[in-house]
């Protein structure tokens, strides 16, 4: 059952890549929210309600799938409820690697340049969300960034490759966004950066959702 919905999941998320590259808004709207539920349903068929980090990890993925949703819009608020959404996804996922231990070897360290090379590439993310809306959505933009350097510091710290690399991808899905906000405004890019974003971003939560259930298991 585990790789019948791991395989379903795969071939939804092409469907969805596929999809956003093609521009057909319709096979979108469903592939996206399906990839998601699909990855959920996969890691409760590996038995991720039996340890407390794979409850957290439940709960992240979740709100992925609710931040999904809701990003389906191109509206302040929508934006906001996405925000809102990953923000506490990231919380789960923090609270899913503490729940892991944190043994930090010292290759995890390297981490930090990976940090600093984010907050240099995206400087200016939060600047261009005052721009575009002022201080109601820059703010909320700066603590996200917080919360998800923090998510990407203490995933490093579990010593799992795995989450260590998928918590990196998964940063580099945000870090486009972020990029692409003061271009594109709430209706976020299209083309090839949309699909670099929907594809990251798969990969990040997959290799996360791996990682903890290898090393919870």
């Amino acid at each position: 059952m585990v790789v019948t919905l791991a395989v379903l999941t795969g071939l939804v998320a092409v469907a969805n890549w596929y999809a956003v590259g093609s521009r057909r808004a319709r096979v979108e709207r469903w592939t996206k929210p399906l990839t998601m539920a699909a990855l959920i349903a996969t890691a409760l068929a590996a038995d991720a309600g039996g340890s407390a980090a794979g409850r957290w990890l439940l709960v992240a993925l979740v709100f992925g799938l609710l931040g999904d949703v809701a990003l389906l819009g191109d509206t302040t608020r929508r934006f906001l409820a996405g925000v809102a959404a990953f923000l506490i996804g990231h919380l789960g996922y923090v609270a899913c690697f503490v729940a892991l231990g944190l043994p930090s070897p010292g290759w995890a360290w390297a981490v930090v340049a990976i940090l600093l090379a984010v907050l240099v590439v995206t400087r200016d993310v939060v600047p261009a969300a005052y721009r575009l809306a002022g201080a109601a959505v820059a703010a909320p933009v700066a603590v996200y960034s917080l919360v998800i350097a923090a998510m990407l510091v203490l995933a490093w710290l579990t010593g799992h490759g795995p989450i260590a690399a998928g918590a990196s991808v998964f940063v580099v899905s945000d870090s486009i966004i972020g990029l692409s906000l003061g271009r594109f405004g709430f209706r976020g890019p299209s083309g090839r950066t949309h699909v670099a974003i929907m594809v990251t971003y798969h990969l990040g939560q997959a290799l996360i959702a791996i990682g903890v259930l290898a090393a919870a298991g």
